[in-house]
Parts: C-alpha cells; sequence; structure tokens
C-alpha cells in the first residue's frame, strides 16, 4: 500500500475482505477507494471455487462438489446440528491410500489442494450465506491431510486466526490414518487443535486388510506418534459386519483407547462409499458400544448422515463422472 500511495490501514482492509468479511469480487469492496479496488482486480484477481453440484438431505446435510481451477473436483459437506454447523472439507484431489471402505481411495490420487483451496471451501460457504458460517471444521473429506501438511499447515492459520475464519482451535479436527512425520509435525503446532487417528481395526493384522498404510506405518508406531500431542484424541472407527465388529474387537478396543485415553467415535459404514463391504446392523453397533462404555471407554455412535444423497466421502464425484462419461458414450 505504501508503494501504491495509500495509507497503511488499507492493507488491514483488504486482508479483512480475504476471509473475515469475504467478497466475490475487489468492486464488491466498497470501503476502498475506486482506483485501489481497480488495481485489485488488475493485479490480484480473487480466484473462486466453483460449485459444480450441490445436494441437499432431508436431514439437513448439505453436500457439495467444487470444480477447481484445472478442471479437478473437490467434495465438502456441511452437517448441521441444532446451533452446530460442521464443515468437512477436502485436502487433496482424489487419495493414494487405498482405503477399501473409502470411495475416495478407490479414484486414486490426482492432487495436493494449495491453502487456498482448502479454506476457500469455508469462504465459498460464507460468500453464499454469511448465517451458515461453519463453526466446526473437520479434515475428513478427500484426501489424507498429513500428505499435504505444508498447505494444511497454512489452512489452520486461516482458519484459526481472529484475522481469517476465526474458528476455535478445539472446534477444528485433523483426521489421519496415521501418517506419521505428519503427526510429529503437526503435534508442534502450539493451538488445540484436535486429532483424530483413522482406526477401523484393534489389531495390526486386522487393520492391514483394508488400510494398506499399515504395511507402511504400523499401528504401535501410530500410538507412539500419537503421544507427542498434549491434546486428547479420537478414534474413528468405521463399523463393517463381520470384520471388526464382535466382542473380542471390542475388548482389543477398549485395550488400545484405555492406553491413550482416547475417545472412540463410532461410525456407521456409510453404504455408498463402500458397496462390497455389509454395514453392521443397528443393534450390533449398540452392543458393541456398551461394551466399550462399560470397560470405561467413552464411546459416542455417530449418526449416519445424509444416506438419501451421495454423501459417503467421494462417492458424489464419483457418480457425478460416471453420469458424465455415460452421457457422452
Amino acid at each position: 500500500m505504501a508503494d501504491r500511495g495509500f495509507p497503511a490501514y488499507r492493507a488491514r482492509q483488504i486482508h479483512r475482505h480475504l476471509w473475515q468479511v469475504p467478497v466475490v469480487s475487489w468492486a464488491d469492496a466498497t470501503d476502498l477507494p475506486a482506483q485501489l479496488r481497480a488495481d485489485l482486480d488488475r493485479d490480484f484477481p480473487l480466484p473462486r471455487l466453483t460449485p459444480d453440484t450441490t445436494q441437499q438431505s432431508a436431514d439437513g446435510t448439505r453436500k457439495y462438489l467444487w470444480r477447481l481451477a484445472d478442471g479437478e473436483a473437490i467434495e465438502s459437506v456441511l452437517i448441521p446440528t441444532g446451533s452446530r454447523r460442521t464443515l468437512c472439507i477436502s485436502s487433496q484431489a482424489g487419495c493414494a491410500l487405498g482405503c477399501t471402505f473409502c470411495a475416495t481411495g478407490r479414484m486414486g490420487f490426482r492432487r495436493n489442494l494449495t491453502p487456498f483451496e482448502i479454506a476457500g471451501q469455508v469462504r465459498e460457504i460464507v460468500l453464499a450465506n454469511p448465517d451458515e458460517k461453519p463453526t466446526n471444521i473437520v479434515f475428513m473429506g478427500m484426501g489424507e491431510p498429513l500428505l499435504n501438511w505444508p498447505a494444511v499447515d497454512i489452512a489452520l492459520s486461516i482458519l484459526n486466526s481472529p484475522e481469517g475464519f476465526e474458528i476455535g482451535a478445539r472446534h477444528i479436527t485433523v483426521s489421519t490414518v496415521g501418517i506419521i512425520p505428519g503427526m510429529l509435525e503437526f503435534a508442534q503446532r502450539p493451538e488445540q487443535f484436535r486429532l483424530a487417528i483413522s482406526l477401523h481395526a484393534p489389531t495390526s493384522r486386522q487393520r492391514r486388510g483394508i488400510m494398506p498404510i499399515e504395511k507402511k506405518y504400523d499401528l504401535e508406531a501410530v500410538l507412539k506418534a500419537a503421544e507427542a500431542f498434549r491434546k486428547r484424541i479420537t478414534f474413528e472407527y468405521v463399523m463393517i459386519a463381520g470384520f471388526n465388529d464382535t466382542d473380542q474387537d471390542a475388548d482389543e478396543l477398549a485395550k488400545l483407547a484405555r492406553r491413550m485415553g482416547a475417545l472412540v467415535n463410532i461410525l456407521p459404514l456409510h453404504p455408498g462409499g463402500a458397496p462390497d463391504l455389509t454395514p453392521t446392523t443397528v443393534s450390533r453397533i449398540r452392543i458393541f458400544a456398551d461394551r466399550l462404555r462399560n470397560q470405561g471407554i467413552e464411546a459416542v455412535v455417530r449418526r449416519s448422515r445424509g444416506l438419501d444423497i451421495n454423501a459417503a466421502c467421494g462417492q458424489l464425484r464419483v457418480e457425478v463422472e460416471r453420469k458424465r462419461r455415460e452421457a457422452r458414450t
């Protein structure tokens, strides 16, 4: 601003319109002089994520498929629960890890997202309706966040900073399958961000059957790395019938949760994400959760949301691209 002959406070006004009170284009930043707005539009045009497809569930869940500048597509899911609005965001286009229960893993890896493309998922929600600004953020969309740590690191600052979206660190959760180098770097951040470990099986042998990453970073090494966190961690546990839902599985999981002081999030398998796997029944999930609680473990059974839309991670992109291929042929 000084180089262009404007007072220093104009820089603060410009920054405010990036995230706090975002604008579609600089022309909408009417608190700035017309000449400055013209200069900004010419030299620093604001990029956008283009909404390709939006689906609204009967339970209020809304899923977005965003088209990026290079034609790639990513997903976000807005989940309202009372006064809480949780936005599940993506950190990569596609995913290289190939977990068998995940539609994103089946599409393969395309590329990492930039910090803007990550934070921009929140920005687009706010631009559409400031009253729907997310109160909670979970990095549980497409991709493995800790394989894109440099961009996720910056995005976390934008999400949390008073000069950004000012979302409390305790309301921002990063989920990982257990990328140990990224976990150790994440643990160095001083804020109270939350860590969730995609566990999904209580033993290394079982985990290897559904999560190929177990061969590189085994369960014991992942738990050892998690000890670097000063905050309570969460185990994410998708229930798969006949695979990880027995009483013995519950007992083994209780041992791990007790050792780490972890909360267990029990997740019904979304049938759209893995059509060749069978979800555990509601009654069996209840018995499993009670068995954990009877051993002193805090276990929360999450309700499946968006069952009437393509709400499983990666499912909307797969479905949209399938229909477009069929239309072309």
